[in-house]
């Protein structure tokens, strides 16, 4: 049996435009999983560089670390501190009838 080699992925290494944020995280967002949306927002911080995007947002790193994870359950204030840092808004619509 041949082996495959497998290479370690990072999506924080792909993020390399606004519109590839926006993207990655409108399909988060869209899921509906509260996880997952700190999850994706956490490896757009990552991409971006975390130390100087907490400054931005007005919170520590440590904190935006802690709840920008798949783990975490960041405040409100920290969602939006984040996306405003990182250029970005958040807009609602009506969700598609089922």
């Amino acid at each position: 049996m041949q082996m495959t080699e497998t290479l370690p992925w990072d999506v924080a290494d792909h993020l390399n435009t606004a519109e590839d944020i926006a993207l990655y995280l409108e399909a988060a967002f869209e899921e509906g999983d509260p996880a997952l949306v700190a999850a994706a927002l956490g490896d757009v911080v990552r991409s971006r560089g975390m130390v100087n995007l907490a400054r931005d947002a007005g919170v520590s790193h440590r904190a935006l670390f802690a709840d920008l994870n798949e783990n975490g359950d960041p405040r409100l204030s920290t969602l939006l501190g984040a996306l405003r840092a990182l250029g970005m808004q958040i807009s609602v619509k009506p969700a598609a009838a089922a």
